[in-house]
């Protein structure tokens, strides 16, 4: 087996500081330097828009509790997925905020992928993923607040196994007490519209 299809190796770094810690990951022992340097780099900047969109959301300089933390969805096959979670309570608010971001790279050259980048050119991948969250929407029975219509094409993902995870923010389309929905789709579902040699393609073969 070559060693680019091992597990990446990750070490927990923290950023602490009164009332603030935040826990995130960076990668270490890749063969390119300029690929190991460029995932981490977009970590850490991931993490540091993540404290400032605290502050633009709720709207205020400090915080009685900020505190960051991190989960690998996928570290196989070249792959690493992985979500970034920051919570915040400001001063006199009833409840606090949950923000989560996630980041899928090939390890091998270092690509950030965007979902639109799992799917075949011309696919119409928003409608057919849109069509599974619907779906599920409904098989959950889970309460909307506008009503629901479509994903975005740059919708919020990551990858665990062989299923691809779409999910929304607070207040994104659902109310505060249901989190963060998420909507995990089988790959398996999808390969008509998997490119291939792609991605998605490397994890179900």
């Amino acid at each position: 087996m070559s060693i680019q299809t091992l597990p990446v190796s990750i070490q927990t770094m923290v950023i602490k500081r009164p009332g603030t810690t935040i826990y995130y990951p960076q990668v270490y022992g890749l063969q390119e330097m300029h690929v190991q340097q460029y995932i981490n780099q977009t970590i850490y900047q991931l993490v540091r828009a993540l404290i400032q969109y605290q502050y633009q959301q709720q709207g205020t300089n400090t915080f009685a509790d900020m505190i960051g933390t991190f989960e690998i969805k996928t570290n196989e096959r070249n792959l690493l997925s992985l979500t970034l979670t920051n919570y915040a309570m400001a001063d006199h608010h009833a409840h606090g905020l949950t923000l989560m971001k996630s980041l899928t790279f090939d390890i091998q050259t270092g690509e950030n992928y965007t979902l639109q980048d799992l799917f075949k050119p011309n696919s119409n991948y928003i409608h057919v993923l849109s069509k599974h969250v619907e779906h599920q929407i409904q098989e959950r029975d889970i309460q909307l607040l506008n009503g629901f219509s479509s994903i975005s094409p740059d919708q919020d993902f990551y990858i665990a196994d062989k299923t691809l995870v779409l999910y929304f923010q607070l207040y994104e389309i659902t109310p505060y007490y249901v989190g963060l929905p998420m909507f995990p789709i089988s790959i398996y579902t999808l390969q008509h519209i998997i490119p291939e040699n792609g991605l998605l393609e490397r994890m179900i073969n």
